[in-house]
């Protein structure tokens, strides 16, 4: 009778429409021991051996019994902890379908990946995308500079078929023509995010020559976005071959720009000081006029590289080194010549107590940063060269008292102008209005140079005072309008800048920036007015319009006295500018260090829509051509041993696009090449750098 009632137990709950295959029965009964009572001397017949669990969700359950004896069996879920009862009468349906719509379960684990097999029709396997993957690996080859033919080594396949072993793993000719796809598409975003951009677009160029000698042009263009970001893409790393004249340049270039389409809406190119790039610059700009593509006539256009002019000046006046710079770096080779003199200075460096990690600096006389480290690392470890002079007789170059009071000064007078280098070396520069103040710092440190006691110190003044006046006037003025449209600086600071720099003529050479400034937001204004003239026009043709009156339906009486207003004249008051209402605001507070310009005029465009279209150009002009020439530095890694034999096609292809892909990762990590290796570290093992970057200017 229990049998009976078993079986139609089972056979009814079968009858609900479920395949048979669901209530496979792997559940394994509980060993329970039962009394026969057939028999007269009560002997206990054991159960049925437990049947083995074959089902594969069982990875995914765990049985509880729910009596201490284990008659009754309960499975839990190891995702959502859902009960189920297990018993042999409900077989594995109910968890199978369970397992299909559990919400917590995640598809991505690698136990469900392992069990799809060949003989099994349960698989919860992933899709492998071999696109996806072989789209990853172009990425990655362009992003870290690897050669075409990274596929094809040996290990590398075999670490990538280990992984999976029906990947296709594709050949470096196929690495090279995606590579040139990929370029394309970015191409096509890139021209679409130049073409929706309402800003003008200010370049840097620069031309250098690869390891293989051939000649290569970049051309990178900086710009502010609507949403107010500052915006730097290199638009072209293209072939040059010679000659390299200042007409070849304009051409190459404004063919560049015709075909960004960026010759309608251009502002000024930035460039270094050489005698072909005047040429270029004044082709370039008689081609634009033609078309009417630059302000002012091509006033601002042309905007010299501040780092370069930099560089020249403070060479200039190093020609002539001092006795006690020779002094300082003759010591620095003797220490450095050998191992033991090694040793002998670092226990110099421990009885004066000085910190030995800083290391000693040798310079290149070349290269006049790399002589501001030296002389600044050699006054650090001052007390350490005395002391070694007294303890030993083969030294012979330590300066007097007297030398390190002038190398002091000599360390202090560079160390402005090191300083600004840096500033102006940055690969991603700072908006335009920050360099007007570290130009004005310089112009003035040379001032304080020409009244010094050290007769040293006023010649390498001199020089370099009439070097820096022969460019002052043609680039502090751009520089001079992007300060004021600093809300910190505004005109008062150009004001007392040029009133320190020229006393009583001051005031006259101010009046010439404020005269270039209105002139300059004419062209602006004038923009404005014609194009809310055809906005009001449109809007008068419209249905929306106001309604009109007609005066021929108004009383005699009404008609004579708006007649008597016709005759009225009232004094006319000129209205101001938007260019005036912002200079009569109160300036924002000059402490006030971390105000972020560009959101500043993010917020206040409206207010000032002209003023502030005005700025937005002005802020993404380039002082210094360094990012262009940081792109050469990252392309000397392509035009290697490796890939020195890539066509100029595929070189533009691979520096183009990791820059669009990468560039804001890349730029902020790229520091300019150091111009001093440390091949003498004053520690035995490992000397960290004193502290201070050291950038190169070209």
């Amino acid at each position: 009778m229990v049998a009976l009632e078993g079986k139609m137990d089972f056979e009814s709950h079968n009858s609900s429409g479920e395949n048979m295959m669901d209530h496979e029965v792997d559940v394994q009964d509980a060993n329970v021991e039962s009394d026969n009572t057939a028999g007269s001397a009560g002997t206990k017949v054991p159960t049925k051996k437990p049947r083995k669990l074959v089902s594969k969700v069982w990875q995914h359950f765990e049985r509880i019994p729910i009596n201490k004896d284990g008659c009754k069996i309960q499975a839990k879920c190891k995702y959502c902890d859902q009960l189920y009862m297990a018993d042999s009468k409900y077989g594995t349906g109910n968890l199978k379908r369970h397992l299909d719509g559990c919400v917590r379960r995640d598809t991505r684990d690698v136990g469900q990946m392992m069990l799809s097999t060949q003989n099994s029709s349960f698989s919860l396997e992933p899709k492998f995308d071999h696109e996806k993957f072989r789209e990853l690996l172009i990425a990655a080859i362009i992003m870290h500079d690897l050669p075409f033919q990274f596929t094809e080594w040996q290990g590398i396949r075999a670490l990538l078929l280990y992984l999976r072993a029906d990947l296709n793993i594709i050949t470096r000719n196929t690495v090279k023509a995606d590579s040139v796809k990929l370029h394309k598409r970015e191409k096509y975003r890139c021209l679409n995010m130049l073409k929706e951009n309402t800003s003008r677009v200010s370049l840097t160029s620069d031309l250098w020559t690869s390891l293989n000698t051939d000649g290569f042009i970049c051309l990178t263009a900086h710009f502010v976005d609507k949403s107010w970001h500052l915006h730097k893409r290199v638009l072209n790393f293209g072939f040059m071959p010679p000659p390299h004249t200042g007409i070849s340049l304009a051409e190459k270039i404004h063919t560049f720009l015709k075909d960004w389409g960026l010759d309608g809406k251009f502002f000024s190119i930035t460039l270094d000081n050489a005698s072909a790039n005047d040429v270029c610059v004044q082709f370039l700009r008689d081609q634009l006029l033609i078309g009417g593509g630059i302000l002012c006539n091509g006033e601002f256009f042309h905007v010299r590289c501040c780092a370069h002019i930099l560089n020249l000046i403070v060479q200039e006046g190093l020609k002539e080194v001092d006795a006690s710079i020779v002094k300082v770096r003759e010591s620095v080779k003797y220490v450095k010549g050998s191992q033991a003199r090694k040793q002998k200075f670092l226990q110099c460096v421990a009885q004066s107590s000085l910190a030995s990690r800083r290391g000693c600096r040798q310079d290149v006389p070349t290269r006049w940063n790399s002589t501001f480290l030296m002389l600044d690392s050699a006054l650090f470890y001052k007390r350490a060269f005395m002391h070694l002079e007294l303890s030993d007789s083969n030294y012979k170059y330590c300066p007097s008292r007297d030398e390190w009071d002038k190398i002091e000064k000599i360390n202090e007078f560079l160390h402005v102008f090191y300083d600004i280098t840096c500033i102006f070396s940055k690969t991603k520069h700072p908006t335009a209005d920050l360099y007007f103040p570290y130009v004005f710092t310089a112009h003035l440190t040379l001032q304080k140079g020409l009244k010094s006691d050290d007769a040293y110190i006023v010649n390498m003044a001199e020089k370099m005072f009439t070097k820096f006046d022969k460019y002052w006037s043609e680039f502090s003025m751009i520089l001079a309008i992007a300060v004021i449209l600093d809300p910190r600086y505004k005109m008062s600071f150009v004001e007392w800048c040029y009133n320190k720099l020229y006393g009583d003529d001051g005031m006259n050479e101010s009046t010439k920036v404020k005269d270039k400034l209105v002139s300059l937001f004419n062209e602006y204004a004038h923009d404005g007015i014609r194009n809310y003239s055809s906005i009001s026009s449109t809007s008068r043709a419209g249905d929306g319009g106001s309604e009109t009156i007609d005066e021929t339906s108004i009383s005699t009486t009404s008609r004579d006295v708006l007649s008597e207003f016709d005759t009225f004249h009232e004094v006319v008051v000129p209205q101001k500018t938007q260019l005036e209402l912002y200079l009569e605001d109160p300036r924002i507070d000059r402490r006030n260090i971390s105000l972020d310009v560009l959101s500043y005029w993010k917020a206040n465009q409206f207010r000032y829509p002209e003023v502030a279209a005005m700025a937005r150009d002005i802020f993404g002009i380039p002082i210094s051509s360094v990012a262009s020439e940081s792109a050469f530095s990252v392309g000397g890694r392509v035009l290697d041993q490796y890939q020195s034999s890539l066509k100029p096609d595929i070189v533009e292809a691979l520096i183009c696009t990791r820059d669009w892909l990468y560039g804001e990762q890349e730029h902020s990590a790229i520091a300019l090449e150091e111009l001093t290796e440390d091949i003498m570290d004053m520690n035995l093992h490992s000397i960290a750098d004193h502290g201070a970057q050291n950038y190169s200017v070209a």
